[in-house]
């Protein structure tokens, strides 16, 4: 099986200016999910789909190679990951490089373990649309979520008479870290379309997903307190 690792990285953030390279306990953000997708991956098979000049510099003086700068109409707030992964695919094709599986490396996930990789690449097969990465949610739609009614009066999201939250059937949120996902599924249907995906558990500390301040302060404060070790 041949596998591309994408790590999308677009230049414009409007959270934390410069949120790719901004740097996280010493080193530029993008620079996490670099040094983890090298311990799996050959350096031919890594792909940073950037639109910004800046990341491609850091990126290139990381002794990494940025094969294209992503194109205008794939750079602004509105661009989907679906059309990135499509446009990485058809530059590798046209350079007669066909791959089986995409591995999405999102930057904004720091976090990871070599094994992370290898479990997640463990758990696919052909049949499947797609494995992801997945944290267990404290918040329960059985439970503690709800939903407005017709009347505006909240309502649980799913039907369900439990007693306590620990009765509930668990319920999982995609972390953003990890997407391995079929090439041919992917060119049939959006990610959001797929039908046959497998989670893959990853532990609390290691689903965190870097989108506002206080995300990255956290991260922070991971890293200084030992919460995290590479």
């Amino acid at each position: 099986m041949k596998t591309l690792y994408i790590i999308p990285a677009r230049g414009g953030s409007k959270g934390i200016p410069k949120k790719n390279i901004k740097p996280l306990a010493g080193k530029p953000l993008i620079q996490y999910s670099i040094d983890r997708v090298r311990e799996v991956a050959d350096e031919s098979d890594i792909c940073v789909s950037t639109d910004s000049d800046e990341i491609i510099e850091v990126v290139n003086n990381y002794n990494l190679e940025v094969p294209f700068k992503r194109p205008e109409y794939l750079s602004d707030d509105k661009s989907g990951t679906y059309e990135v992964l499509l446009h990485a695919l058809d530059f590798y094709k046209q350079k007669n490089v066909v791959y089986d599986t995409v591995m999405i490396v999102q930057p904004t996930s720091p976090f990871r373990l070599r094994n992370h990789f290898l479990e997640v690449l463990d758990l696919y097969h052909e049949n499947l649309d797609m494995v992801v990465s997945v944290g267990k949610s404290h918040q329960n739609p059985y439970f503690t979520l709800f939903e407005e009614n017709k009347d505006g009066l909240l309502e649980k999201s799913k039907d369900g008479d439990y007693k306590t939250r620990q009765e509930c059937p668990s319920v999982y949120f995609y972390n953003g870290s990890l997407y391995l996902i079929n090439v041919n599924s992917l060119y049939q249907n959006p990610i959001n379309q797929f039908k046959r995906v497998r989670k893959y558990l990853m532990e609390e500390k290691y689903s965190v997903d870097i989108d506002t301040p206080l995300d990255w302060s956290i991260c922070e404060t991971m890293i200084s307190q030992g919460y995290i070790n590479f």
